[in-house]
């Protein structure tokens, strides 16, 4: 009997995941407000009726892809800020590590960028849930730095938020940057570099 639950549950979850990937492919073209269920499910070759065994709505679909995007990354971004190493080297494999997250997931990244700001709200507030959640776990790595003694909690915050919303951009750099030369990602990471370095110097001056 727990065979079978099991090739039941395994067969449940690739079904999901099939969903989920025929919608991740579908929205390279279009915005998650303008996709249908009919076209995810015929995408997939299963009745509207299949959708609903895994998710309640379109948007529902959304906020799992957030999740398949974005909770994987937590470990990523607290490596990014990390305080082991001198600025440079930490800018540097931050960067490095983003950029290698943006060749091997361009699509999780297109969808991020599309829908942070995107039509369908719980997207858009699942999206913002993990961005908070990464400013969180920023903050109690900063907070580790002896640079940051003294700072409020209010500021070290704030300074978590600078640092994954630089993240952010650099990511969407990257993504544009992709398919053309590598001279177009030379340049995003000669941008993204700079960038860093000038919060770099103002977190270094805060509290003068």
């Amino acid at each position: 009997m727990s065979h079978t639950l099991g090739i039941r549950q395994a067969q449940k979850q690739k079904t999901r995941q099939a969903f989920l990937d025929a919608a991740l492919a579908l929205l390279a073209e279009q915005s998650l407000s303008s996709l249908g269920l009919r076209e995810v499910t015929r995408a997939v070759g299963l009745a509207p009726t299949a959708f609903y065994r895994h998710f309640r709505s379109i948007a529902d679909l959304g906020v799992a892809l957030v999740d398949e995007a974005l909770g994987s990354l937590h470990p990523m971004v607290r490596e990014t800020v990390a305080t082991t190493g001198d600025s440079e080297e930490r800018i540097a494999r931050g960067i490095e590590l983003i950029a290698d997250y943006v060749a091997a997931h361009p699509a999780h990244v297109r969808f991020i960028a599309r829908e942070r700001n995107g039509g369908v709200q719980p997207v858009r507030r699942a999206i913002g849930d993990q961005l908070d959640r990464f400013a969180e776990e920023v903050k109690a790595e900063l907070a580790k730095d002896p640079q940051t003694e003294g700072w409020s909690d209010a500021d070290v915050l704030m300074l978590a938020h600078l640092y994954v919303d630089q993240m952010l951009i650099t990511a969407s750099l990257f993504l544009e940057a992709l398919e053309g030369p590598a001279e177009e990602r030379e340049r995003v990471t000669l941008r993204a570099t700079r960038q860093l370095r000038l919060i770099t110097i103002g977190r270094d001056h805060w509290l003068d």
